[in-house]
């Protein structure tokens, strides 16, 4: 038959195991959110790159069309046509970045650790039953 010394120092022991369990979930819960908080920024930071390639050959594409235009202008056919057609690969490859850029924007918005928020709110609900 169990005292009631081993009773308790059973009971303390166990308690002591609990919290160093919680511990160690809230721990890697914490990992978790800032594994899923740096892939989001990763995305974010993509994305603007992306962006940001996209404005700068708009430029291009401006300064393209524009030279189009005064070739047209001032040339023969040929001339204007070959710096048309220029432009129009600038604006494609502009298009197509500019589109990168608002997908992985998109998927790294809003920089919120959702997993790791999910699994807390179980881990409480767990250790509140």
């Amino acid at each position: 038959m169990p005292t009631r010394e081993t009773d308790s120092h059973g009971l303390g022991a166990a308690v002591k195991e609990v919290a160093e369990r919680a511990s160690s979930i809230v721990r890697l819960e914490l990992e978790l959110a800032a594994m899923e908080v740096r892939r989001k920024v990763v995305s974010l930071g993509l994305g603007i790159a992306f962006a940001l390639a996209a404005v700068i050959l708009l430029f291009f594409v401006l300064g393209f069309a524009f030279a189009a235009v005064a070739a047209a202008l001032a040339t023969a056919m040929s001339t204007w046509l070959a710096l048309l057609v220029t432009t129009g690969i600038l604006f494609a490859l502009a298009a197509v970045l500019g589109f990168l850029g608002l997908l992985k924007i998109k998927s790294g918005t809003p920089p919120v650790p959702e997993q790791a928020i999910r699994e807390a709110k179980l881990t409480t609900e767990a250790l509140k039953r």
